[in-house]
């Protein structure tokens, strides 16, 4: 089923984010992940998609596995990222042709190795552009990223919102956000959002901290802001106690969008089902 007429019609929905291994091990261990966090009966669930496609037929191997294996609703990513309109028209017609009724459509990353995105020959520059020909196939769902500190290439806040828009009027019918800590962004992006005319739902990304090096690196590379308070917390923790508190920080955050009415969700899961469970479990969202 389609994720903005889930939305529609029970006014919530929970999803969980994979990535494709690259090795039969992990694959295995992940299919067991997949296993247990498909008891939380998420309305979707979804695979991403590596630089350049680097990781494609890992991506598509993996949404047809959960398309066959399991009750989930998958939902693969697809990038601009050195590919062409037509390579990009192909993809979207596998997908239509396997049954998939929801994707995410984003520009990508530049490469490893390279600092700034380079349209591809025959490609798009922009997430807008693969949300139109998705849109023009008239069989999906199309999801959008959005940046509640706004994207790091981004100018100010102001631009960064106006090309969110332009993807919502390419054809997107709901949108992710970036990881955040600080739910003051993400309640000021909301507020924003509505005035220049985004009606679409804009689904919270959560990022469970599961080691504070690591969420701090991914801090610096898309420009989301780690609390001073919840750094301090963490960095003056043993590692097993980090771990808890890191979940405590998650529960703490979900609670406090419910407590503001949001009822959609979306987890970027880093390939672990105890995390994500704890988090679900604790911040009561079996009751929702």
């Amino acid at each position: 089923m389609k994720l903005h007429e889930i939305i529609k019609k029970q006014g919530k929905s929970i999803s969980f984010e994979f990535f494709p291994p690259k090795d039969e091990a992990s694959e295995k261990k992940l299919y067991g992940v997949i296993r247990k966090l498909e008891s939380l009966k998420p309305d979707l669930v979804s695979v991403t998609y590596g630089a350049g496609g680097s990781t494609s037929k890992n991506t598509r191997r993996l949404i047809q596995w959960i398309k066959m294996e399991t009750s989930l609703n998958p939902m693969p990513h697809l990038t601009c990222v050195d590919q062409s309109s037509e390579e990009l028209k192909a993809i979207l017609g596998d997908y239509r042709n396997m049954g998939i009724e929801n994707v995410l459509a984003l520009r990508g990353d530049p490469p490893q190795g390279t600092t700034e995105f380079v349209t591809p020959r025959g490609g798009f520059c922009y997430a807008s552009n693969l949300v139109a020909m998705a849109a023009a196939f008239k069989a999906f769902s199309i999801g959008v990223a959005c940046y509640p500190e706004k994207h790091i290439e981004a100018p100010d806040g102001e631009t960064d919102l106006k090309y969110t828009k332009a993807k919502i009027d390419a054809g997107a019918s709901f949108a992710m956000t970036q990881m955040f800590f600080d739910n003051r962004y993400f309640y000021d992006f909301l507020g924003r959002a509505g005035k220049i005319g985004i009606t679409v739902p804009i689904i919270p990304g959560i990022m469970p901290i599961f080691d504070i090096n690591r969420i701090g690196e991914f801090c610096v590379k898309c420009g989301a802001t780690l609390p001073d308070s919840a750094v301090k917390r963490l960095q003056r923790a043993a590692p097993d106690e980090a771990k808890r508190i890191g979940r405590q920080i998650a529960i703490e955050q979900v609670k406090d969008l419910i407590g503001h009415g949001v009822r959609s969700f979306h987890f970027y899961t880093m390939n672990q089902a105890d995390a994500v469970t704890e988090i679900f479990f604790g911040a009561g969202m079996d009751k929702l």
